[in-house]
């Protein structure tokens, strides 16, 4: 075994094992939360080997990186998330070759997915990125605007709207790190009564991933603990 698969070896189940915990300790039905794999930066030979251990979701945020693995793992049946900033100009990449978004901001985009969506295809999963800390430095719709644009979404033809997303700012103690993945949570339970179907809240990620599942998280994004340290971006 190569030295990359030796560490994804090591590294998923322990990663798989502190999901299980933190389910079981905060109270959610087991299996509930589900390990998106971040492999941005990482070889298609570390993807292959935590396919081999039954990984099969797989979050990318480069397109055009993302684009080559796809093809190169095309033998392989990994379920492709797009997790990284979108622009338009790529948006048919997203449409055509990804099973899910989870950074939508903007209506346009959506209009943009939808009509880019094939019909052959089911439609693509979308998650609302929700700036839940108002950072500038973050993209998402602010909080206040989320129930307006998940109503857009919802009405458009090729895209399935699931949840919501974010990327808080960092905090140190479990306290403060469920505080905003509380509120994305009491976001997502508005939308439930105001009658959109969603059902998952994408977050969390290695130092956090206890703070979202105690929250309420059905995806958990986790890349490091998985695969190990990136290489530098080429």
């Amino acid at each position: 075994m190569s030295e990359t698969g030796t560490t994804v070896a090591q590294a998923l189940p322990e990663v798989l094992r502190r999901i299980r915990d933190a389910e079981l300790r905060y109270g959610r039905v087991p299996g509930s939360v589900q390990l998106l794999a971040v492999s941005k930066q990482q070889p298609a030979g570390a993807i292959r080997a935590a396919h081999a251990l039954g990984q099969v979701q797989f979050g990318e945020n480069y397109m055009q990186e993302a684009l080559q693995k796809i093809a190169e793992l095309a033998d392989l049946d990994c379920e492709w998330h797009f997790i990284g900033p979108l622009q338009s100009n790529k948006s048919r990449h997203v449409a055509q070759h990804c099973a899910w978004l989870h950074t939508l901001d903007r209506l346009k985009l959506a209009q943009r997915l939808s009509d880019q969506r094939l019909d052959s295809q089911p439609p693509l999963n979308v998650c609302l990125q929700v700036n839940i800390s108002a950072q500038d430095t973050k993209a998402g719709v602010a909080p206040d605007a989320v129930i307006a644009l998940a109503k857009s979404v919802h009405g458009l033809p090729n895209l399935r709207l699931r949840g919501l997303m974010t990327l808080p700012a960092p905090a140190e103690d479990l306290r403060a790190q469920r505080e905003p993945f509380a509120e994305l949570r009491a976001l997502l339970e508005d939308l439930q009564r105001s009658g959109l179907p969603c059902d998952t809240l994408s977050m969390g990620m290695t130092g956090d991933l206890e703070a979202a599942i105690a929250e309420g998280a059905t995806i958990v994004r986790v890349g490091t603990a998985v695969f190990g340290a990136r290489p530098p971006r080429r």
